[in-house]
């Protein structure tokens, strides 16, 4: 496997431009409609009651203003790392290192979970065993070359949308017996309840972040990568706001402590419709996965090669065109933390990282200069705002695992920093 341009030539670092606008709405697709629309509509009903659609809004408002300066930043800079690349371009290597940091460790915990999630409906009892094959057989698939994401991510992403649709249907013609009637969802206790739920329901949107982290590999990516972002945005939104509808209907205070909500609300058609939504579970955190692996890879690269990480970490394969060192890196760690880490609890650490990201993100448009502009500075400020009103209202355990982990990255930064910035 040659990692470099040529016979003793230096190591390549360039990626191929191989994804069209259909390729990178369907790898935002897959990454979207993964762990989290199967599992986070419970703690969120637990936060927000029966404003669980209100916090929806809320999480999906604070996306379309984060997707929106992502695409416009992402045209003007098509190149892989996302917030990160924006971040030291339009505001210092230090913030663009809080994002790619942020990014980086926040992700990587979200591949755990979601492998994680995928063991628990494979095989529940062995979820660590199953996740751990689960995320060695995503890493080979995704080292395989962004082509070959991109066309598994288009199939999977399909049977997802085609399967939640049928759920949706389902749970809309259901007749339930009084018997297995439930309670409605009470309200919440305060604003603080919409506003938690709607940090942890914002960690089933963060997906169209790896439209951008792949802009160095999409073709006429100043047109494609807006496409695509609000493309998928508004598919998933769609989605989502029918699902949990749906879910708070027919569950009502049982949404709040189902371990397996879309399961439930099938489980009155027999065995065989539960099963096929654990499949289509598992199919779910397969396409949300490989999406992961290739977003969190893109970063690293990108890190990498300013310094900010081990610079062989930059290096990219000749013959198929990926971060080869990179992935295997961020596979090595998420198996490390599926041994021996709980991660059923990690949802919100998650968002207190890409939504430290999306706040440099939207700081970062906002010193875009008008022929690159796409929206008004005032919701890039707008958008700033809000991220730091999610992480404030996340579960305190989350925001204090979020704080100790950004602040040894900064310490082991500021060690190197003159090196790197020099």
């Amino acid at each position: 496997m040659s990692m470099h341009g040529g016979p003793g030539g230096p190591a390549n670092t360039t990626l191929r431009r191989a994804l069209t606008t259909r390729d990178a709405v369907a790898v935002g697709l897959a990454a979207m409609l993964g762990a989290g629309v199967f599992s986070v509509f419970a703690p969120a009903a637990g936060a927000a009651g029966n404003l669980l659609l209100v916090a929806l809004g809320v999480a999906g408002v604070v996306a379309a203003l984060n997707a929106t300066a992502t695409a416009q930043l992402a045209a003007a800079s098509p190149v892989a790392g996302g917030a990160y690349v924006y971040g030291r371009e339009r505001l210092g290597p230090w913030p663009g290192f809080l994002a790619g940091w942020g990014f980086v460790v926040g992700k990587t915990a979200s591949c755990a979970a979601v492998a994680w999630t995928l063991g628990a409906y494979v095989a529940p009892g062995r979820e660590r065993w199953v996740a751990v094959a689960a995320v060695l057989a995503i890493t080979l698939l995704a080292l395989g070359g962004v082509a070959r994401t991109a066309a598994v991510s288009r199939v999977l992403a399909t049977v997802v949308v085609a399967a939640l649709i049928g759920v949706i249907a389902v749970g809309l013609v259901l007749d339930p017996s009084p018997a297995t009637a439930t309670a409605p969802l009470p309200p919440p206790s305060g604003p603080l309840g919409v506003l938690q739920a709607a940090g942890l329901l914002f960690f089933a949107f963060a997906g169209y972040a790896r439209v951008a982290t792949l802009g160095e590999e999409v073709r006429d990516p100043r047109r494609a990568i807006p496409r695509a972002v609000a493309v998928s945005l508004a598919i998933v939104l769609a989605l989502y706001l029918a699902l949990g509808a749906v879910l708070q209907l027919r569950l009502g205070a049982d949404l709040a402590t189902a371990a397996a909500p879309v399961a439930d609300l099938v489980a009155g058609l027999g065995g065989p419709a539960v099963v096929g939504v654990r499949v289509v579970a598992a199919v779910a955190c397969a396409a949300s996965l490989l999406a992961l692996v290739a977003g969190v890879g893109r970063t690293a690269l990108a890190m990498a090669r300013t310094g900010d990480l081990p610079r062989g970490l930059a290096v990219v394969d000749a013959g198929r065109g990926t971060p080869v060192r990179a992935e295997l890196a961020v596979a090595v760690a998420v198996v490390a933390l599926v041994l021996t880490v709980d991660l059923r609890e990690m949802v919100g650490f998650s968002s207190f990282g890409v939504l430290l990201y999306y706040g440099v993100a939207q700081l970062a448009a906002w010193r875009q200069p008008r022929p690159e502009r796409r929206m008004p500075r005032a919701l890039n400020l707008l958008g700033a705002l809000a991220c730091l009103v999610l992480v404030a209202t996340l579960p305190p355990a989350s925001v204090v695992v979020g704080l100790v982990v950004l602040a040894v990255g900064v310490a082991v930064r500021s060690m190197t920093s003159r090196r790197v910035d020099g």
